[in-house]
């Protein structure tokens, strides 16, 4: 059998040869037809996160009029045993980018991943659970006017601070007021919405009880909500087999308040959009006080 098949080799090498041309031809036809009906890549003008620019993009883009910088907050925390430890660092980069979009002159800094957490020793608060990760208060301050003053200084103008986790709002805003002081003689603002998380916690509380959920499956942390929400920005961070294993989803395993198992996506995507709806108005209005009171300190100038 061998010599028989290898008696014909050199002919099958030769129509093979023969053939070449035509697949080879083939395969282009296809290869060129694929790339004329994909997609174009992003120009760099419609992208927003500032990560994916090079230096001189950046540059010409707050030349353009992208002068606000959006700074998104999250933190690397437990959310029970059904939500995996990046969650608001996931949520928050989608959802300041798809504020970035709609502002439209708005670009997005990477994500904070590092956050107060809880006290590390004797751990307290989130720290009680393997993966969470804190920052003392004054390092996590210290953080935040360190970026914005690195913001200000590539030519940014307006800089926001949106913060996914609850338990820093207060320092957001403190930060924010301090930014604003150093640079009151100047044109470079610094905010810290309360609207994005308040959209985040008590509207998207308030459309689920509005659909007939109560207080007691919203949950405060890694319930209803919290899954919901995470569920529409990414799937693969939710474990359904937890949530559908009917064992206990509670406090003792990092849920707070509420019962996760309802969850679904199409509730989430509700919460986004209030969450976005609720910020771009929220930084619009601020930052077109703060630009009237630029322009009254000029005019009240000798």
């Amino acid at each position: 059998m061998f010599f028989r098949t290898a008696r014909f080799f050199p002919y099958r090498l030769l129509a093979l040869a023969l053939c070449a041309p035509v697949l080879a031809g083939g395969a282009v036809r296809t290869t060129v037809a694929a790339a004329a009906a994909a997609p174009a890549p992003a120009e760099p003008a419609a992208r927003v996160y500032l990560e994916d620019l090079t230096w001189t993009e950046l540059r010409d883009a707050i030349a353009q009029g992208k002068t606000t910088a959006l700074v998104p907050i999250g933190g690397t925390e437990q959310s029970g045993p059904a939500l995996a430890l990046g969650k608001h660092n996931v949520r928050v980069r989608l959802l300041a980018g798809r504020i970035a979009r709609e502002l439209g002159n708005a670009l997005v800094a990477p994500v904070l991943a590092y956050v107060p957490e809880g006290n590390i020793e004797p751990p307290s608060s989130h720290m009680r659970f393997p993966g969470t990760l804190s920052l003392p208060p004054a390092v996590f301050e210290a953080s935040l006017l360190a970026i914005g003053r690195s913001l200000r200084a590539a030519g940014f103008r307006d800089i926001v601070f949106l913060g996914d986790h609850g338990g820093y709002q207060g320092q957001l805003a403190q930060a924010a007021a301090r930014l604003d002081k150093e640079w009151a003689a100047g044109p470079v603002r610094a905010f810290a919405p309360p609207e994005y998380y308040r959209a985040a916690s008590e509207g998207f509380a308030r459309i689920l009880r509005e659909r007939g959920f109560s207080a007691d499956e919203i949950g405060t942390h890694a319930a209803l909500a919290d899954t919901s929400l995470q569920l529409a920005v990414d799937a693969t961070m939710v474990r359904r087999e937890v949530l559908e294993s009917g064992q206990p989803l509670d406090a003792r395993v990092g849920v707070t308040g509420g019962d996760p198992r309802r969850a679904s996506a199409a509730l989430g995507a509700l919460g986004l959009d209030e969450i976005v709806q609720q910020s771009v108005a929220a930084i619009r209005a601020q930052t077109a006080a703060a630009t009237r009171g630029t322009a009254k300190k000029h005019e009240a100038r000798p």
